[in-house]
């Protein structure tokens, strides 16, 4: 934009945000205070509706097919029935020969645990100190409120842009991304693409894939009271999840990239929960560890597989056990898909850019320490992604979970401004 009318849109988005600040802490009250746990998304997605009919966007709703998303390569879910759990696209057409902006944000929420672990109800929305709390406040409804913000300040505005800005509402981020990948197998393709993941209002260019496992370890049963006559599965798990954070630690002293410098473990290995043993006074012969594997941007996910499996194969240098009783490994459930961004791409300029010109300080470039949609879409969409958002990193699935209102709206300001520059004034 040429300076004087940048300055101009600027102050005039500002202003707007400033007067439109209790309309746009309401509506997002209202999403937070709307449980779309998994399969429970509708009634939010009935307000992300109202909003973005108010704002005049051309809008597709939908219920994704899960016969046809079965087949892709790339969908995860614990589900194949989507009934009553619709997407939602919300599409400003541009006026043509311009670069088009995907803005994807997901509406589903972790459960919200033990509710005795929070101070206010977490479907509350209470507003407290400038913070708004409640599950999904953070991660990720008050990104998407940003991003509705953005839209509908340039709509009301009157700013017409050369390229289209589409918006996603979209279900299941949360279990591996099957809404992201239904948007994009129903066609909706961009130049480049912006998620409002809470990011403490840092740049991610570089974001971790990440996948389950499951491993079943064999010991020989025996009774407790002759125990050295068995083989005691746990005690060879044991020597499993040693051996696996050694893979870990050798996986990650491979990674010299300046972005993870302030990470402490860049692509984590996490065993998250583990079941053996049928009775106590019995040895246990079958172990079963499941976790969370950390996926390299600059790694497919068969390769972290292949890493993985190989490694477990040469367990049996560590104990002659797993010669004859050798470690099962298995791949299921949850799973997104590593992506990056090149870090000389005109959309994290003009980002850096307009985060320098509203904060008045040059933004914190990072990689993400776990995965989003942002893989999907740039892997399987070829829509070049950044992750950038407002919500409280530390925040997301805990108890308590809140976002700084402020941050919602400055978050808005600043994407709105890239977008215009990224798509192009008419």
């Amino acid at each position: 934009m040429e300076d004087n009318r940048q300055k101009l849109l600027q102050s005039q988005i500002h202003d707007w945000l400033l007067k439109n600040k209790d309309s746009g802490t309401q509506l997002l009250q209202k999403l937070v205070q709307a449980d779309s746990t998994q399969a429970n998304e509708k009634g939010a997605q009935g307000i992300v509706i109202e909003a973005l009919h108010e704002i005049g966007l051309l809008v597709d709703i939908w219920e994704q097919d899960g016969d046809e998303l079965v087949q892709h390569p790339y969908f995860v879910s614990p589900r194949t029935e989507f009934k009553e759990s619709p997407n939602v696209v919300g599409v400003k057409k541009g006026t043509g020969g311009g670069r088009s902006l995907i803005l994807n944000g997901h509406i589903d929420v972790v459960p919200a645990g033990d509710f005795e672990q929070w101070e206010h109800h977490p479907f509350s929305g209470k507003v407290v100190e400038g913070k708004l709390y409640g599950r999904g406040a953070t991660d990720m409804k008050g990104g998407n409120v940003s991003l509705l913000l953005a839209l509908s300040a340039l709509q009301q505005l009157d700013i017409q842009l050369k390229g289209d800005i589409i918006f996603q509402s979209v279900i299941e981020e949360e279990s591996g991304g099957s809404g992201t990948l239904a948007t994009i197998l129903r066609g909706y393709k961009a130049d480049a693409a912006i998620i409002p993941e809470p990011t403490n209002m840092r740049i991610f260019p570089k974001q971790q894939g990440s996948m389950w496992f499951r491993i079943h370890v064999k010991g020989r049963a025996a009774h407790g009271g002759t125990r050295y006559e068995g083989v005691s599965a746990i005690e060879k798990a044991l020597l499993v999840v040693e051996y696996i954070n050694k893979l870990e630690k050798k996986r990650n002293e491979r990674i010299t990239d300046p972005l993870y410098s302030k990470v402490p473990i860049p692509i984590p290995i996490n065993l998250g929960k583990i079941e053996g043993g049928n009775w106590p006074s019995s040895v246990p012969d079958h172990v079963k560890l499941e976790g969370r594997m950390g996926v390299s941007p600059e790694e497919t996910m068969e390769e972290a597989k292949l890493e993985m499996e190989s490694w477990i194969a040469k367990l049996q240098e560590v104990d002659p056990w797993f010669a004859e009783h050798p470690v099962v490994i298995e791949w299921f459930g949850a799973r997104w898909v590593p992506g990056a961004i090149n870090l000389e791409h005109e959309l994290m300029n003009k980002l850096i850019t307009n985060y320098q010109q509203i904060q008045g300080e040059t933004p914190i470039v990072e990689a993400s320490p776990w995965g989003t949609d942002g893989g999907l879409l740039t892997k399987v969409g070829e829509t070049p992604t950044i992750v950038f958002g407002p919500g409280v990193t530390e925040k997301a699935h805990h108890p308590n979970e809140y976002i700084e209102i402020e941050k919602v709206f400055e978050a808005a300001e600043i994407i709105a401004l890239t977008a215009i520059d990224w798509c192009g004034l008419h």
